[in-house]
């Protein structure tokens, strides 16, 4: 980024210590940092400041929307999720924060169809659901599906020892071989984009 970048960044609670450190190191060169909390609302309203040109940057960190979107939680990333970032071709890096979970309102409220699911409940209003292999290599194929018009570099970040705090180590939502699906779609289906760089990064994403 250049100096004095006004930079977006997606964040959910669980992956803040990730957009903290991010922010923290940003904000200690001389740039200006806005977070957007990724609930469907975060991310349009962030990249309606890219289209309104009042950002420079993004670091879509956080990029849960899309699983909502593809599997139907309640977080909907919205059919043009990055076309502005990309159109505006702002500096962009996109990691996959969250993606491990699909987000619905009380337990009560998820459909019937997945009952049969892994759910960790968050509170009273908040449950969350392990998005399986054949939902990864959905969200994976929508991702690819509208980077490949990117225009100027992407940075692709895929943390490989997880995506949230709840995917890690004796947490419930861990599960490396789901994963690996999402990991392998993605860099599949980007092969031929020029313009996305995608590297492995052999940490947690926080």
């Amino acid at each position: 980024f250049s100096n004095a970048s006004t930079v977006g960044l997606t964040m959910f609670g669980v992956t803040t210590p990730c957009v903290d450190a991010v922010r923290g190191q940003l904000e200690a060169s001389g740039h200006q940092c806005l977070v957007f909390h990724a609930t469907g609302t975060g991310g349009r309203a962030m990249e309606s400041l890219v289209e309104s040109s009042m950002l420079t940057g993004v670091l879509d960190l956080t990029t849960t929307e899309v699983a909502d979107e593809v599997v139907g939680g309640i977080f909907p990333a919205g059919r043009d999720r990055f076309e502005r970032s990309l159109e505006k071709e702002v500096p962009l890096v996109l990691s996959l924060g969250a993606v491990d979970m699909v987000n619905f309102g009380a337990r009560d409220t998820v459909p019937g169809r997945f009952s049969d699911r892994l759910f960790h409940v968050h509170n009273a209003e908040v449950t969350l659901m392990r998005t399986n292999a054949v939902e990864n290599r959905g969200i994976a194929n929508w991702i690819a599906g509208k980077l490949r018009g990117a225009k100027t570099p992407v940075e692709i970040l895929i943390p490989e020892n997880g995506l949230s705090a709840l995917d890690a180590p004796g947490q419930p939502f861990y599960d490396p071989d789901t994963n690996a699906v999402l990991f392998q779609t993605l860099e599949e289906q980007l092969r031929d984009c020029h313009a996305c760089r995608i590297h492995r990064v052999p940490q947690h994403i926080n």
